[in-house]
C-alpha cells in the first residue's frame, strides 16, 4: 500500500474515531443532566443507558470481527455508524424511557462496529503484522475524542438542546463518517476472511498453547477494562468522597487525557522497536501504580493521575496490538471480535458495581478493589509472559 494511501486511511479513521467516541461513549457525559432535567427521566436510569449499550456492544462484539473476518473492514464500519445514526435519530425523537433505551441498544450495536475493537480488526487485515504502527497512530487520534466533543456537545445543548445534538451527530454519522469511510478505505478483495475461519468460513478452534495465551488476554483486558470502565465514571466521585471540592477534582481529572495522549507519543516515537509485550507490562504496570498511590493517600494526587492515564494511554495500544503479536494477523479479526466481548460486558456493569461499593463502603474501598484487579491483571501477564 502506497504511503500516501495509508495515510489517508489513518486520518480517515483517526477523524471518525473522535466522532464516533464523541457521540456515544461520551455523550451523556455532558448530556445526562440535560435529558433528565428535560424529560423527568430518573437521572440513573438516563446514565445506566450506556451501560445497556455496552451490553449490546459486548454481545455483538464476536459476530462482527467475523464479519470483518470475511467481508473486510470498510461495509462493518460504515453500518457501524450508520448504527450510531440510526440511535442517535432514536434517542432524539424519543418520547419515553423505553424508547431511549432502545435508542442506546441501537447505538451499541454501532459501537461494536466502529469503535477501536473494529478499527483495529480493520487495521490488522490491512497491514497484516505490521498493523502495530497504525494502531498506535490511530490511538493518538482517538484520545482527543472528548478534548474535542465534550465541548462540542455542550455548545449544542446550550443552542439547540440535547434532542437537537443528537440530531446533529446523527447528521454527522450519516453525512461524514459514512462518506468518509466508503472513499478511503480499500474496497475488500474477494474471498477476505474465509481462510480466517470467520461467518462463512471453518471455525476457528485454538487448542494448547495458543488457547492459553488467548484465555490469559481474555482475563487481562477483562480486568484492565473493569478499571478503566469505573474510574472513566467514577473517578470525579472517588476523588470528591476523599475530600476534594469538585473544582479541585475536576482540575485534578483534566490531567487524565493528556497523559493518555503523552504515552501513546512516546510509544509512537519508539518506532515499535519492542515486543508489544512490553508495552502492555508497561501499561499494566502504571496503572496499578497510580491505583496504588490513590488508594495510599498520596499527597500528590495528580501524579497518581498522570501515572495511571499514561497506563491507561498505552493499554489501548497494547490491546490491539498483543493479540496480533501472539496470535496472528490472519485470524485478528475474529479473534479480536472475541477478546472484545468480556471486557465490553464488564466495562457495562462494573460503573453500577463501583458505585454501589462506593455507596456501602467508600472511595477507599472502591480503589483496594480496583488495585486488587490490577494485581490479578499484571498475575496473569506474568503467565502470559511466561508461556511465551
Amino acid at each position: 500500500m502506497a504511503p500516501g494511501a495509508a495515510r489517508g486511511i489513518i486520518v480517515a479513521l483517526g477523524v471518525v474515531q473522535i466522532l464516533t467516541w464523541g457521540s456515544s461513549y461520551y455523550l451523556l457525559a455532558v448530556l445526562a443532566a440535560p435529558i433528565a432535567e428535560d424529560t423527568g427521566w430518573p437521572l440513573q436510569w438516563v446514565v445506566g443507558s450506556l451501560s445497556l449499550g455496552l451490553l449490546v456492544a459486548g454481545l455483538a462484539s464476536p459476530r462482527v470481527g467475523a464479519l470483518i473476518g470475511d467481508h473486510g473492514g470498510r461495509p462493518v464500519l460504515m453500518a457501524g455508524c450508520a448504527l450510531l445514526s440510526l440511535g442517535l435519530l432514536t434517542i432524539a425523537l424519543a418520547p419515553s424511557l423505553p424508547l431511549f433505551a432502545l435508542g442506546w441498544c441501537i447505538i451499541g450495536a454501532g459501537m461494536a462496529a466502529s469503535l477501536y475493537d473494529a478499527a483495529f480488526a480493520t487495521l490488522g487485515q490491512l497491514y497484516g503484522a505490521a498493523a502495530r504502527r497504525p494502531i498506535t497512530s490511530l490511538t493518538l487520534w482517538g484520545g482527543f475524542a472528548s478534548t474535542v466533543c465534550w465541548p462540542i456537545s455542550a455548545f449544542l445543548a446550550a443552542h439547540l438542546g440535547w434532542r437537537g445534538t443528537c440530531l446533529a451527530y446523527a447528521a454527522v454519522q450519516a453525512m461524514v463518517c459514512v462518506p468518509l469511510l466508503a472513499m478511503v478505505l480499500p474496497a475488500p478483495r474477494r474471498g477476505t476472511g474465509r481462510r480466517d475461519g470467520g461467518a462463512g468460513g471453518r471455525p476457528i478452534v485454538l487448542q494448547g498453547g495458543e488457547l492459553a495465551t488467548f484465555l490469559l488476554l481474555g482475563g487481562i483486558v477483562t480486568l484492565i477494562g473493569t478499571i478503566a470502565s469505573t474510574m472513566s465514571v467514577q473517578v470525579l466521585a472517588l476523588l470528591h468522597a476523599k475530600g476534594f471540592s469538585l473544582v479541585e477534582a475536576v482540575a485534578a481529572g483534566a490531567v487524565l487525557g493528556p497523559s493518555q495522549v503523552a504515552a501513546r507519543a512516546i510509544e509512537q516515537a519508539s518506532g515499535g522497536r519492542h515486543h508489544p509485550l512490553w508495552t502492555m507490562t508497561w501499561a499494566v504496570g502504571l496503572m496499578g501504580v497510580g491505583l496504588a498511590l490513590l488508594a495510599a493517600g498520596f499527597p500528590l494526587i495528580a501524579a497518581a493521575l498522570v501515572a495511571y492515564g499514561a497506563g491507561n494511554g498505552l493499554f489501548s495500544i497494547a490491546k490491539g496490538s498483543v493479540p496480533l503479536a501472539l496470535l496472528g494477523a490472519e485470524r485478528y479479526p475474529v479473534l479480536a471480535g472475541r477478546l472484545a466481548r468480556p471486557a465490553l460486558l464488564a466495562q457495562a456493569l462494573a460503573p453500577l458495581g463501583a458505585a454501589y461499593v462506593l455507596t456501602i463502603a467508600g472511595a477507599g474501598a472502591v480503589l483496594v478493589l480496583l488495585v486488587l484487579l490490577a494485581v490479578g491483571a499484571g498475575a496473569l501477564l506474568g503467565l502470559l509472559w511466561r508461556s511465551r
